[in-house]
């Protein structure tokens, strides 16, 4: 059966070509393009017509940046985001106890540190309202984990338990952790726990979770930024179960530094060994591991990303990963053909990751590669210039700075630097490719709260005129090319992933509002009425 989306206004991918009326698609693969005309005389006879009614139809959202298992299973936790205070959480978590009397474990996501006093988060603060079963609670940016004393004695953390490279467990004046893992502790600690007391059941419904609300919001394609041994496992069921996943992603396996130069080696070795498993068994067009990702720094808001010069409280933190320890690992991934998708958000950690890429390029020669930086909210302006001449994509996130949620991120660098963030302006002024995702569960995960503060840099959290620096607002093509086109080369994504080109894969989204002439608080509201996988139906309003 031949399709025909007429009536239309279709956005095809790419931001300096024509927007068109009409697109046909026939056996999974998009037919044709063009004016509604031509693209009836190319269906034939016989073909479905389908009066769009001047909706939107563009290739389905490619999600750039984003951890699947952690977003499936952030959906079923207790919500913080909207917390304004200390009150509100412990009110959140008494009401989970006494809906779930019978649970054994609270599990909160994406607590603010502007809600805290002092930004300082202690077990005894949960303790007050949950004593007798674990808590643990991510951060809003999930480079932290908050948790009471019943989740540390389950964690087996005391007084003697050493630091993890890259983290810390914090600590008071007497040597006793405070219940706050920052960085690296939250992985090795609670992100283990967690590992350890879920079931592959509860993966699943994890996974599940992430494909379903991807789809109601047009996300046809995904690259997942921190793929470990679990979520490998739970990937693999769900193709053996159904041959196939929902949409195809793309996975970056999770490097984390050892403090042993030859672990980390035999880590990026097994990363190697996991792509060609992958790529030999079945699913691999759905299914594919595309890098490695290293996360060189942390986040702003807990003063643990890699900065030039002092917080406002005097904190310089070091990098996750230096520089002297990441580079004959990365150099070993790019050797073996693993993209490198490299997390900075400081000014210092874009620096190293740079810094990596021309190593990788001395070292190994040149060859088409395609390094990712991800996040860059704190960056120079030589930072910029190198990135686009070494052809690195940035990979960055408008939700992340949502007006409604910068005052402490604002705060903690206390100077000039708190109005200079996130320069989309700076990059696409200089030639860099910019794909943008939304690193859900680290931020929320609708495609329209994406797009509207790209568009505009007003919150999507609380509507209103307040804007952070405006000039660095996309053009509507411009936005939707880095969510479809430019997200799906960060991935690697082939066969017209990303855009409505004759032969290409059939992955469409429809919206019913249409940016090119809607009102900024339209799109804000904007729904997807159509989800399109290989021309077969997976989402309709």
């Amino acid at each position: 059966m031949t399709t025909v989306f007429t009536n239309a206004t279709v956005f095809t991918g790419d931001e300096n070509s024509a927007l068109h009326e009409a697109v046909a698609i026939r056996c999974g693969r998009v037919l044709a393009v063009g004016d509604a005309e031509t693209v009836s005389q190319v269906a034939g006879k016989g073909a479905e017509t389908i009066d769009m009614n001047g909706t939107l139809v563009a290739p389905g959202f490619v999600e750039a940046h984003t951890h699947m298992t952690m977003l499936g299973q952030a959906v079923d936790k207790v919500q913080l985001r909207d917390c304004a205070n200390l009150a509100e959480i412990t009110d959140r978590l008494q009401e989970a106890r006494r809906r779930q009397p019978d649970a054994a474990v609270i599990l909160g996501a994406g607590w603010m540190f502007s809600a805290i006093p002092e930004g300082s988060p202690t077990a005894e603060m949960l303790d007050e309202v949950v004593p007798d079963i674990p808590v643990v609670l991510d951060s809003n940016d999930v480079h932290s984990s908050w948790v009471n004393t019943a989740a540390l004695e389950a964690m087996g953390i005391t007084a003697s338990t050493p630091n993890p490279p890259g983290g810390e467990i914090v600590r008071d004046g007497d040597g006793r952790a405070t219940g706050f893992l920052l960085e690296n502790a939250a992985v090795e600690h609670a992100w283990t726990y967690l590992d350890e007391i879920a079931t592959d059941d509860d993966r699943d419904r994890f996974l599940d979770n992430a494909f379903q609300v991807y789809l109601q919001n047009g996300v046809t394609a995904a690259s997942d930024m921190a793929l470990n041994e679990v979520d490998l496992a739970t990937f693999r069921r769900r193709i053996d179960r159904d041959g196939r996943l929902p949409f195809p992603v793309s996975a970056y396996w999770l490097l984390r530094p050892t403090g042993d130069a030859e672990e980390d080696l035999q880590n990026v070795q097994r990363a190697v060994e996991v792509r060609d498993q992958v790529a030999q068994g079945p699913g691999a067009e759905w299914f594919r591991i595309a890098g490695v990702k290293f996360i060189l720094d942390g986040v702003i808001d807990a003063c643990t990303a890699a900065m030039r010069n002092p917080y406002a409280n005097g904190q310089i933190p070091e990098p996750i990963w230096s520089l002297e320890s990441a580079s004959p690992v990365a150099v070993k991934a790019d050797a073996d053909g693993l993209q490198l998708a490299l997390h900075a958000i400081g000014d210092h950690a874009s620096e190293i990751a740079l810094d990596l890429v021309e190593q990788c390029n001395r070292v190994n020669g040149p060859k088409i590669r395609t390094p990712r930086i991800e996040h860059l909210e704190s960056v120079t302006d030589d930072t910029i210039t190198r990135a686009a001449a070494l052809g690195v994509v940035a990979s960055m996130q408008p939700v992340h700075c949502d007006p409604a949620i910068m005052d402490n991120w604002v705060e903690m660098l206390g100077d000039e630097r708190a109005e200079s963030g996130f320069p989309w302006h700076k990059f696409r002024e200089a030639g860099v490719t910019i794909a943008l995702g939304t690193d859900a569960p680290t931020a929320p995960h609708q495609t329209s709260h994406n797009l509207f503060i790209a568009l505009t840099t007003r919150s999507a959290l609380e509507p209103g005129t307040q804007t952070y620096h405006e000039e660095r607002a996309f053009a509507p093509a411009s936005a939707l090319t880095a969510l479809t086109q430019h997200a799906a080369e960060a991935g690697g994504f082939v066969d017209g992933i990303g855009r409505i080109l004759p032969g290409g894969r059939a992955n469409l989204v429809v919206l019913d509002t249409d940016p090119f002439t809607a009102d900024s608080d339209e799109l804000l509201n904007s729904t997807v009425l159509r989800t399109l996988v290989d021309g077969e139906l997976a989402w309709s309003k």
